[in-house]
């Protein structure tokens, strides 16, 4: 396994919720989820999740970036002394 996906807490998260789950119980979950909200709403509910988790993972990647371009900084400024 590459190094980059053993250092991912995403893919560990992943790995120990999704597949706990399993199918069945993922057509449970979405047959509750029908049951409560209707077909009409459920479609504008899965809308709204996917664009919270995009904007989510969007915000994480830029907190991510930042933090890294000013450990660079830092070192570039510290090799610069």
């Amino acid at each position: 396994m590459p190094a980059s996906v053993k250092r991912c807490p995403y893919f560990a998260l992943r790995r120990c919720v999704f597949v706990n789950i399993g199918f069945p119980g993922l057509i449970l979950v979405l047959v509750i989820a029908l049951v409560i909200f209707g077909p009409k709403k459920l479609p504008e509910i899965g809308k709204a999740a996917g664009n919270t988790l995009r904007e989510f993972k969007t915000s994480a990647q830029d907190l991510t970036r930042d933090t890294s371009d000013g450990a660079n900084k830092t070192d570039k400024d510290k090799l610069k002394k």
